[in-house]
């Protein structure tokens, strides 16, 4: 269980500081993105990217603390629960041409909510 659950954590991880830096600097067209099609505040878009670079910090010091992956993959999902909120009021999920961006937060939910099982798991 130990290794899935250390894939689990690092992949999420990198996932995670991946979305998360464009969005803490407010460079590229992801955070254009998220204001202009998915209408989401600008202030809240640095913030958004920091959550996220902060779930990566602690789903790589989880691997050695448990307790702390499993609330930084809590935080992700709450996170991508919000995204899937976004992505379904800008009606991307009837979209064909968007469903297939806006699939990624629940992808990256249901890996990061298999995260917290296998963190809690090997405690």
């Amino acid at each position: 269980m130990n290794i899935a659950t250390d894939v689990l954590s690092i992949l999420l991880a990198f996932a995670s500081a991946g979305a998360g830096f464009p969005k803490a600097l407010d460079k590229g067209s992801v955070p254009a993105q998220l204001r202009d099609h998915l209408k989401v505040r600008a202030g809240l878009v640095p913030l958004i990217g920091l959550a996220e670079i902060a779930a990566a910090v602690g789903l790589v010091i989880g691997l050695f603390w448990r307790p702390l992956g499993i609330a930084a993959a809590i935080g992700l999902v709450l996170v991508f629960v919000g995204a899937v909120a976004y992505h379904g009021r800008a009606g991307d999920y009837a979209d064909p041409k968007a469903r297939g961006g806006a699939m990624g937060p629940i992808v990256l939910g249901l890996i990061a909510a298999a995260t917290i099982v296998t963190l809690s798991l090997s405690l």
